[in-house]
């Protein structure tokens, strides 16, 4: 049986290890991201490789050491740089004498057959019928997520006692990362949603509402923000996030939605940024103005250091920021950076988003 293993992203490998194991892999998942993995992979890449390569790379060198023999990538294309992680990380891995094989899988943008026809080499139970039902529990398991993310989000900024949700929020991932069977990501989701009725809130609570955007892995995972969604709900904010795991896989494997979701950010975006920049920055651009039409209370970016797609972004999201009257912060994080210091500015920027809400009140109370 081949032993395959991925990078981590967010709670990704919870549905992966599903998908792997119904297509006859065993599944090797990488220790959680550390500081050790940030250190192996800045070792090894290019000085100026963004902190997303360099935390990739020590996840395949930690799941190596754990047996991996085969490295599943995913692709891209267009002016981000993500388009050649792969290659310039497999070259990394062989000059360090690494002999783990890395496969990367190209997103199909509308032709699944494509992709079927380069990776059934690979996969041990390559019928049409066993990759069907494979990606069915893959993407049910990541939509539950999802569901129940967005959900948590929202409670979260109301809770009586700071933790309850993480707390239900990491049951529920463990319950469900053990589930094989559709039946039983039912069960355990719905478990998971009678956990949450049960959480004591603040009545009289009114959370800030910001929108939480910029380069994907930045946003999804968690190590390499700090447990921001985290943070910002026990500071008494309801995050809404600009992207989902299942969205991503939904704006790559469905042919109508690729054209509806590409169309629609453009359309969007517009009056700001007229072309696709690569990575998330046309999206990051599209979903800093739906938070200004929805009068959402701020804006934070994350984004890696020598991002280009994101630091084009960010003109246009600071024009948004006046034109709307959204105040937005700017996160850019490398390796260095510490959650101490990361914690200090989310405060600042929350302080500065509540006297600006009470001012706002206070002065429609005098008219």
């Amino acid at each position: 049986m081949i032993k395959a293993t991925f990078p981590h992203m967010g709670t990704f490998h919870i549905p992966m290890k599903s998908l792997l194991s119904n297509l006859g892999f065993q599944p090797i998942v990488p220790p959680p991201t550390s500081q050790k993995t940030i250190a192996i992979g800045t070792e090894l890449s290019p000085e100026f490789a963004c902190l997303p390569f360099k935390v990739n790379l020590g996840n395949y060198i930690e799941a190596i050491a754990n047996g991996a023999e085969l490295i599943l990538m995913a692709g891209g294309v267009g002016p981000c740089r993500f388009g050649y992680y792969s290659q310039v990380q497999g070259r990394a891995l062989a000059g360090a004498g690494y002999s783990a094989k890395l496969v990367t899988l190209e997103a199909p943008n509308a032709d699944l057959s494509e992709l079927y026809r380069k990776i059934k080499k690979y996969i041990p139970r390559h019928s049409i019928w066993d990759i069907t039902q494979a990606l069915h529990v893959f993407w049910t398991k990541a939509r539950a997520i999802d569901k129940f993310d967005q959900l948590a989000n929202k409670i979260r900024a109301r809770e009586k006692n700071l933790g309850a949700i993480t707390k239900i929020q990491n049951q529920f991932y463990k319950a469900l990362d053990n589930t094989a069977i559709l039946k039983e990501i039912d069960r355990v989701f719905n478990q998971a949603l009678t956990g949450l009725d049960s959480i004591q809130l603040v009545p009289e609570a009114k959370p800030l509402k910001i929108m939480l955007l910029g380069e994907i892995y930045m946003v999804l995972e968690h190590r390499v923000n700090f447990r921001i969604e985290e943070q910002l709900g026990h500071m008494g904010v309801d995050v809404k996030r600009s992207i989902y795991l299942s969205d991503w896989i939904e704006e790559h494997f469905s042919p109508l939605h690729i054209n509806k979701s590409r169309w629609h950010l453009s359309k969007l975006a517009r009056p700001y940024l007229d072309s696709h920049v690569g990575g998330h920055g046309l999206e990051s651009v599209a979903h800093g103005i739906e938070a200004g039409v929805n009068r959402m209370d701020g804006i934070i970016q994350l984004a890696p250091f020598t991002c280009m797609p994101e630091i084009v972004a960010m003109a246009p999201l600071t024009a948004i920021s006046n034109d709307f009257s959204i105040p937005v912060l700017h996160l850019i994080i490398d390796e260095h950076s510490g959650e101490a210091g990361i914690r200090t500015r989310l405060e600042a920027f929350v302080d500065l988003l509540k006297h600006r809400k009470d001012k706002i009140t206070m002065k429609q109370l005098s008219i």
